[in-house]
């Protein structure tokens, strides 16, 4: 649980497609139903508020957030959740990659966030759950694992777990609980999904007039190379580092236009729904 009001933060996927109404499970066994506020299917988030009549207060303490933008390659991490239904359950790891970019389709809907890449064992049922840092404090929930299977039923931990980083998360669910609905971070501009360069890279169309990328002098036919130092291999990435950010960030941007490289500071926004 994140608040004194009773709201809990926890994956999108979680509780898409379920019946009835979500229950949460404490510690000691207690449980609580819970309402969904809202959700975001693209970046994964959903905020329920749970019934706290019949709680006992020493039951609803909120955790503790840690700073997700402090998280470096090598820091120990914890990840907590009910892997294959076995409840309070604790695995352990490291830190190994910052802002991965990640795509996922679970659920039949394409999300993306610049994920905590981590070898903290996670399976199915670990999703929503905390990823704590070596304070106590949570910086992640975990969401997607790394798997040979081709299927989500029979995918399992080979060392490969990503989290969505909880500054991004806590952002999002306070749009959900204010508003009802996520804001959306946007460069304004299209991506060429069929672009393959030597370099990588994310090929611009559609430049929006008045938008960030407009506004910044990007132009179409630019390839953005990386994003605040964030390497861009696949031209999805850059939908999922951008969301990293809060709409009115201002961020430096790599380019390529025709042979010469370039960099521009964009400010970025809020999409239009």
């Amino acid at each position: 649980m994140v608040s004194d009001d009773g709201y809990v933060i926890t994956n999108n996927h979680v509780v898409f497609g379920g019946s009835g109404s979500p229950v949460v499970r404490f510690y000691d066994s207690a449980v609580a139903q819970a309402t969904v506020v809202g959700s975001d299917q693209e970046s994964d988030i959903s905020v329920l508020k749970i019934d706290k009549s019949g709680l006992n207060p020493s039951e609803i303490v909120p955790i503790q957030f840690g700073d997700s933008d402090a998280v470096q390659v090598g820091d120990p991490v914890v990840a907590v959740g009910s892997p294959l239904a076995l409840t309070s359950t604790v695995t352990a790891g490291i830190v190994s990659y910052i802002d991965r970019p990640i795509r996922s389709d679970e659920g039949g809907a394409a999300r993306y966030y610049a994920a905590i890449q981590h070898d903290a064992a996670v399976n199915q049922g670990n999703s929503g759950g905390p990823l704590f840092d070596g304070a106590g404090k949570v910086v992640g929930i975990n969401s997607v694992i790394g798997s040979l299977s081709t299927s989500a039923e029979g995918a399992g931990s080979i060392g490969l777990s990503f989290s969505i980083p909880i500054n991004q998360a806590k952002r999002i669910a306070q749009d959900i609980i204010e508003t009802g609905k996520a804001r959306r971070t946007v460069l304004g501009a299209g991506i060429d999904t069929a672009y393959e360069g030597a370099d990588g890279g994310s090929k611009l169309t559609s430049i929006a007039a008045g938008g960030p990328a407009a506004n910044a002098g990007l132009k179409e036919g630019d390839v953005v190379l990386a994003i605040n130092g964030a390497p861009i291999d696949e031209s999805w990435d850059t939908i999922a580092l951008v969301r990293k950010y809060a709409p009115g960030a201002v961020v430096q941007v790599d380019y390529l236009r025709g042979t010469s490289r370039a960099k521009a500071s964009v400010t970025l926004a809020a999409d239009a729904n």
